[in-house]
């Protein structure tokens, strides 16, 4: 789906869906956040109305909680989650839905991650954030880490 007020990178992954799809759960806290920040997944219920609460944490001491609910979650092909509301679907501020697919790639796995907003100043809002930088480099840590290497 091509949005007006959607966000996305993408990237090849040579490695099996099914290596992927464990790292992206496994060890989600090793690569979601880019470097130097870190993320801590304090509460992540893998099943669709589950609760998700991550915090990032930045190189000064910052502290970024993210909280939210798992909209979807078909193993082997995607996530997808939101700010929209929080746990016990009591309304937020959204900003975003986020959506985290896989599918084959001939011999590999194309991973696709998608930022949804709810506004074109979310949209915004959220490139000035350095979305394309900050995506990107979370793309990467994945790809590394499905591909047997460390960071």
């Amino acid at each position: 789906m091509s949005d007006s007020r959607e966000l996305s990178v993408e990237r090849r992954i040579a490695a099996p869906v099914e290596t992927v799809w464990r790292t992206m759960t496994n060890r989600f806290e090793e690569w979601f956040c880019p470097r130097p920040w870190r993320a801590e997944a304090r509460d992540i219920e893998w099943r669709p109305g589950g609760r998700s609460l991550v915090v990032m944490h930045g190189p000064n001491g910052e502290e970024m909680p993210n909280e939210g609910v798992v909209l979807d979650y078909e193993p082997n092909r995607r996530f997808v989650f939101t700010d929209a509301f929080t746990a016990g679907w009591k309304p937020s501020g959204p900003f975003m839905v986020g959506l985290f697919e896989i599918a084959p790639d001939g011999d590999g796995t194309l991973f696709t991650a998608t930022a949804r907003h709810w506004t074109d100043e979310a949209l915004e809002q959220h490139r000035s954030m350095d979305f394309e930088g900050g995506w990107g480099a979370m793309a990467d840590q994945l790809q590394t880490l499905a591909e047997g290497g460390a960071l």
